[in-house]
């Protein structure tokens, strides 16, 4: 049965797995999960948003594509196609005084945040109005006015920055809390454990988000790593561990709102591990080829667009020419943003080591 996934996932009242699926050639949902979730059921006050966030970083990742190939972005690209709903969903579950570090394949939780996309376009092309002054690229977006505090091309870098920031405002006496995002192949690094441990430890405010879609770079998780429940991991460090599935934004929303509050009531960190796909390979030179005939088309049949869009129809929330005229109205704002960013100037030979230092 190559590339198929099959329909036993249940979720409780919160929208965690606990019952679930395992694709047959390696995306896989293991039947065990350890989770203190609440039993109450949490909506945004606004859906209607989150999918036009969610089209907002599907339209923004997919005109990356073409601006790279056109030659107008330098370096390299990792993309996020697919993984919209942990962005979205865990980062509507938090506020403005609220902290955040991000991987490589990060423009998704920039945007969640809200990142002007002109400003990131502008980035990735290295021009003078992007987020960072066009130095940082397409691996570091960076906005401290939005507590994007880092954004990390080292595998499990921000984990360790999460945690200080955590801990700063802990000991600030703020109701802050940080949440860092990373990939599963982090959970097999030093830092990885390290931070888990000294969060536990300190009871930090903190909630460690991993972006489980299933490949470190271009190994498939069971070639690295002796298991598929990575939320198990949280055992040993005493905290909660929660399997989430990551291409259901409300099940993202839920899971990620429950630890945050658990968080600012002084409970420590949790541990959130989203199960989701990217559909992309690991970066622009990767064509992905060793993933199994039918995987990809598996898990585009559960498209976290397309479930919400189909839910919110099916809720009576919103129609399928509405989500078509919304749909339309993100890809020209997308268009207009990047192509502002590329007439933008670039930053002054003279001015190459500015902002090395702070100024």
């Amino acid at each position: 049965m190559t590339g198929e996934i099959s329909n036993d996932i249940t979720k409780n009242e919160t929208g965690i797995v606990t019952n679930t699926s395992v694709h047959k050639d390696g995306a896989y949902f293991q039947k065990r999960t350890t989770s203190l979730m609440s039993s109450q059921k949490i909506y945004s006050p606004d859906r209607r948003q989150w999918l036009r966030s969610m089209l907002l970083i599907r339209c923004f990742e997919d005109k990356v594509q073409q601006l790279f190939m056109q030659g107008l972005i330098p370096g390299t690209t990792h993309l996020c196609q697919g993984q919209e709903a942990v962005s979205v969903g865990a980062i509507s579950a938090i506020t403005s005084a609220d902290y955040l570090t991000i991987t490589y394949r990060g423009h998704g939780q920039a945007l969640a945040r809200g990142i002007d996309p002109e400003e990131a376009f502008a980035e990735l092309m290295g021009r003078e109005t992007g987020l960072c002054k066009g130095r940082g690229g397409s691996m570091h977006l960076t906005d401290f006015s939005h507590g994007l505090i880092g954004a990390f091309a080292i595998v499990g870098a921000g984990l360790p920055v999460a945690l200080g920031a955590a801990m700063s405002a802990k000991l600030r006496g703020t109701s802050s809390v940080a949440l860092t995002f990373f990939g599963d192949g982090a959970t097999n690094i030093g830092t990885f454990h390290e931070a888990l441990n000294m969060a536990s430890v300190w009871k930090a405010p903190v909630v460690f988000i991993c972006e489980n879609n299933l490949y470190g770079e271009y190994s498939p998780i069971r070639t690295t790593t002796p298991f598929d429940d990575l939320a198990i991991r949280a055992t040993a460090y005493a905290i909660p561990g929660v399997t989430v599935d990551g291409n259901d934004v409300d099940a993202v929303y839920n899971a990620t709102r429950t630890a945050v509050e658990r968080a600012r009531a002084g409970e420590g960190p949790t541990f959130l591990e989203c199960k989701t796909y990217r559909y992309s390979g690991h970066s622009r030179t990767d064509p992905a080829k060793y993933r199994k005939p039918g995987e990809l088309e598996a898990w585009k049949s559960r498209d976290p667009i397309k479930r919400l869009g189909e839910a919110l129809v099916a809720e009576d929330v919103m129609s399928v020419a509405e989500q078509d005229t919304m749909r339309q109205e993100v890809q020209d704002l997308i268009n207009a943003a990047a192509e502002r960013a590329a007439a933008a100037p670039w930053p002054k030979r003279e001015e190459i080591d500015r902002y090395v230092y702070a100024e």
